[in-house]
């Protein structure tokens, strides 16, 4: 992926809290920019962004905790999975290893974390890129205006999945090749970029002890902040990308957020699912790298 005009890239690792965190650093000039990946996914899902956003910018792809190659301690004994803590995991990434403020790029509930962090951690964010933020529509609150069955049927189901024995069974007939290939298929508009080095990719972690753990705590947190309620708070500028074939996270709600003052732009991605920095970096890469470097001076 990386072309001779792109500087190489560095897969590292952090100590934070006392856990191994991985990271990937490509860029030797211009502002700092810090990607977050969504749920399930790791610094690998920004395998076609990073060199060429560090054409021009220094950039740091980062494993949430729980995800990637970062460690995954056990829920609630050892770290709780909330947006809280991952919030201030970015935080002190900006502070103790890009040594400055920084643009947070998040994909999904990586948008949740980025804006989190800037919410509790104003002084570490110069501005927020948001593709396709998750919506959180399994959330208590977000459930009071559902169906009666789905209001009472999503509870049922994480309460069984955190029997032990039923989510590490859930999760490994999850974590299959065939399954995550179909879940892919669906989430992506494209399906040409389905590709057996994607699903090699996110099957990677999925093998590491402790993932399914982290997947029964995920799926079962339906507390925390709403999307509505970080944006008001925001310290800075954001702007939103979003493909308009999400499956996951329907547009017309997205569309929502382009009212609040915080957000400059709010860019359709026609023919694109909820991953457009994979399925379509020719699109997404120069809509970030004209906004940063329009923020940068």
């Amino acid at each position: 992926m990386v072309t001779s005009a792109s500087p190489a890239i560095d897969n590292k690792t952090w100590i934070w809290k006392g856990f191994k965190i991985a990271y990937q650093a490509q860029g030797s000039e211009g502002p700092a920019v810090v990607l977050i990946h969504g749920f399930g996914a790791s610094f690998y899902h920004w395998r076609k962004n990073t060199p060429e956003l560090a054409k021009t910018c220094r950039v740091y792809a980062l494993d949430l905790i729980g995800f990637g190659k970062s460690e995954k301690p056990v829920p609630i004994e050892q770290v709780d999975y909330t947006f809280e803590t991952w919030g201030q995991q970015i935080a002190d990434f900006c502070r103790e290893v890009v040594g400055e403020s920084a643009f947070l790029v998040g994909n999904s509930i990586g948008c949740i974390a980025v804006m989190q962090a800037a919410v509790d951690h104003p002084e570490i964010a110069r501005g927020l890129a948001l593709i396709n933020c998750s919506l959180r529509l399994l959330h208590d609150r977000k459930r009071i205006g559902q169906p009666w069955f789905k209001r009472v049927g999503a509870p049922v189901l994480q309460g069984i999945l955190k029997r032990k024995w039923v989510g590490d069974l859930f999760f490994k007939q999850l974590a299959q090749p065939k399954t995550v290939r179909n879940i892919l298929l669906k989430a992506y508009g494209r399906s040409e970029a389905v590709t057996d080095e994607l699903v090699e990719l996110l099957m990677g972690a999925a093998r590491d002890q402790g993932a399914a753990a982290v997947f029964v705590a995920f799926t079962g947190y339906s507390q925390g902040p709403l999307p509505e309620d970080l944006f008001p708070k925001l310290p800075c500028p954001a702007i939103i990308l979003w493909g308009a074939k999400d499956p996951w996270e329907p547009i017309e709600l997205g569309k929502a957020f382009a009212n609040y003052p915080q957000v400059e732009k709010f860019i359709p991605l026609e023919g694109v699912g909820h991953c457009p920095q994979d399925e379509a970096p020719e699109l997404v890469n120069p809509i970030l790298q004209e906004w940063i470097l329009s923020h940068s001076s």
